[in-house]
């Protein structure tokens, strides 16, 4: 991996030089100055929350423990690392910078964040930096101009940065196996957690999101980060929402499992599962992601007609609303140094917004798919008490067995995710593709 990281590195930062020499131009900048940023102080306390580098800094080189540093660059000149070693025993004091990265650097080593800004090189300059504490004395403006320009590209990603992206798959991947085997071996949330966190060999604060490990009726809550101690009497079902993280790069990944006696749950995954196949096989150049996710609507409500929760065509569903009640969140979003990752609205590289379609407020992304990009597809089906009440008073209710559908409140939801890649053809599965290998 190593040597892989090493022979596609230099590309890479080719590229966001590249980048950033014409977003520079466009706002009439002399330098681009990049924070890492500092932890953030908990309220009414002398600790800090887990520091989490900013996204924009970790776009330039693989270095996610660097609170305090920037780096400055200057088109035509070599980038600049200014790197925070502060003298601390309190604390463990970052390692100095190594790896296949730092030749394409000049590194000043500084002690403190003052130190950090006297390194920094005068003029007109774009700083992109979030507002937190050791940034004293840099005027912060974050200019849109600049940003949107970044953005924008940043949704096509390096070779350098699918390598990165596919280790994040391989490392969630092994991680879902172990908790999977952890809920048939009739483990808590807590437990299955655990087993998740151990596997990955990432602690909480490292992963790119907060893990979402849902059994039974719990699996209807979205975001559900609970986690109880105590094992239910019985385990129907398992939602699993985690990632994994290398080098600052995300994977988000879902899977839905049954107990070995569920096997009507199991029969509703297996169809939600081949739906999903077949949304990935859609993401190709020129689609537009808006209309897939309308089409795994329709798609989602032939398989709720076809298990028996209504008796209305899949497209009386779609435009009653009755859809939504089941599958209320968008079919996915933009992946990479972020979960969510930018520009998923955006225009053009100069910016604007793509409205999302009316009746879907929460779909994440309405661009056409372009090669390079990397998204996620997690279609789902949930029976959500609040939802599903609100359907119980509508013209069409006539049409539901709500006594198959009150059946399955028991097993929660089902939601499966993969990353997928669009190419110049056929899409790359990086979620699949890892579970192959684990």
């Amino acid at each position: 991996m190593h040597d892989q990281l090493a022979s596609l590195y230099p590309h890479h930062l080719a590229t966001v030089r590249e980048r950033a020499d014409k977003a520079l131009a466009l706002g009439g900048f002399d330098h681009l100055l990049v924070a890492a940023g500092t932890p953030l102080r908990k309220f009414l306390d002398d600790q800090d929350y887990p520091f989490v580098v900013s996204p924009q800094f970790k776009h330039w080189l693989p270095l996610a423990g660097a609170p305090g540093s920037w780096i400055a660059y200057t088109p035509g000149a070599k980038p600049k690392l200014v790197f925070v070693q502060p003298r601390d025993y309190w604390h463990v004091v970052p390692e100095a910078p190594h790896g296949y990265w730092v030749e394409h650097f000049d590194i000043v080593i500084v002690r403190s964040a003052a130190e950090a800004i006297a390194q920094l090189p005068a003029g007109k300059r774009a700083v992109i930096a979030p507002a937190c504490p050791g940034i004293d004395g840099v005027e912060i403006d974050n200019p849109q101009q600049v940003l949107d320009y970044l953005h924008w590209h940043r949704s096509y990603k390096t070779p350098y940065e699918l390598a990165l992206m596919r280790e994040a798959s391989r490392i969630g991947t092994r991680a879902h196996r172990a908790a999977e085997n952890a809920f048939r071996a009739g483990e808590s949330e807590f437990g299955i957690h655990m087993a998740y966190l151990a596997a990955a060999r990432q602690i909480d604060a490292e992963l790119p999101y907060a893990s979402i490990v849902a059994l039974n009726e719990h699996g209807a809550v979205l975001h559900y980060t609970h986690f109880d101690r105590t094992p239910p009497e019985r385990s129907r079902s398992f939602l699993i929402d985690a990632g994994a993280s290398a080098a600052g790069y995300a994977s988000d990944i879902t899977r839905t499992h049954a107990a070995p006696d569920a096997w009507e749950f199991q029969a509703l995954i297996d169809s939600v599962d081949a739906a999903q196949q077949g949304f990935v096989a859609r993401v190709r150049a020129g689609q537009s992601y808006p209309e897939l996710h309308i089409h795994a609507h329709h798609v989602l409500a032939g398989v709720l007609r076809e298990h028996g929760f209504f008796r209305m065509s899949a497209e009386s569903a779609v435009e009653s609303g009755v859809s939504s009640a089941f599958f209320p969140h968008g079919l996915g979003h933009p992946i990479g140094l972020q979960v969510h990752d930018v520009a998923g609205f955006q225009q053009n590289e100069g910016g604007g917004t793509i409205a999302r379609p009316d009746g879907h407020p929460y779909l994440r992304m309405t661009r056409a798919l372009e090669p390079g990009m990397v998204v996620t597809i997690e279609p789902g089906l949930y029976f959500i008490d609040m939802l599903l009440a609100e359907l119980r008073d509508k013209p069409f209710a006539g049409d539901i067995d709500w006594t198959r559908i009150d059946h399955f409140r028991q097993y929660g939801g089902i939601r499966i995710e993969d990353d997928v890649v669009c190419t110049d053809g056929a899409p790359e599965n990086l979620t699949r593709d890892a579970f192959a290998l684990s």
